[in-house]
């Protein structure tokens, strides 16, 4: 069973995905999948640089202040960027979750529902946290400032559009309750495998 995992940035889904593989689920991170294709793929790489310029790369590395200033202060190149690298990712994905042997797989991206990648799963869990949380996390976590990440934020679907689509929501703002719905979901989706109702 294919299972996506997403939330806002600042929600904290790496944070929820960290206590799925606890519970013994492969989790397949997409963003570090998809910058490690991005620095190794043949394909990838010369139309990132077509696209964004050799200034892309920097000794053979992305140059990921480079390509976010591009991508986030002109929606065009993100959503070219986004045609060049999701294509491969999710081959990549579907690669690797036919290696893992576990009753179902989680596949953690921070976009799954804005550019309707949702449908492909059989179920979706979506963290949520406040914005202001939110953006207190990623101005801690990141050292940026705030208008950087509203930028970033205005970029994805608000929470609201989000959860009618989702099949598990999980409010993420303590913790230990957290975890606990983490355990439940995992409950239920080991059981929804078992019973092949899926």
């Amino acid at each position: 069973m294919l299972i996506g995992l997403t939330g806002g940035i600042g929600s904290g889904k790496t944070t929820v995905a960290g206590m799925f593989k606890s519970l013994g689920v492969p989790v397949y991170h997409s963003d570090e999948r998809a910058k490690d294709l991005m620095t190794t793929s043949e394909d990838l790489i010369p139309k990132i640089k077509e696209l964004l310029g050799d200034e892309a790369y920097v000794d053979g590395s992305l140059n990921r202040q480079y390509i976010a200033m591009k991508v986030f202060s002109d929606k065009s190149y993100l959503d070219r960027l986004n045609e060049i690298v999701h294509p491969a990712v999710r081959d990549d994905f579907h690669k690797w979750a036919g290696e893992q042997t576990t009753p179902y797989v989680i596949q953690e991206a921070a976009i799954l529902f804005e550019n309707d990648a949702y449908k492909k799963f059989d179920r979706m869990i979506l963290v949520t946290a406040p914005k202001r949380i939110r953006l207190n996390r990623v101005m801690h976590r990141d050292q940026v400032a705030e208008d950087n990440i509203l930028a970033r934020m205005n970029h994805q679907w608000e929470d609201a559009k989000k959860i009618p689509l989702a099949d598990f929501v999980i409010e993420n703002i303590e913790l230990a309750r957290t975890a606990s719905q983490v355990k439940q979901i995992h409950k239920k989706l080991v059981e929804l495998t078992t019973s092949k109702e899926f």
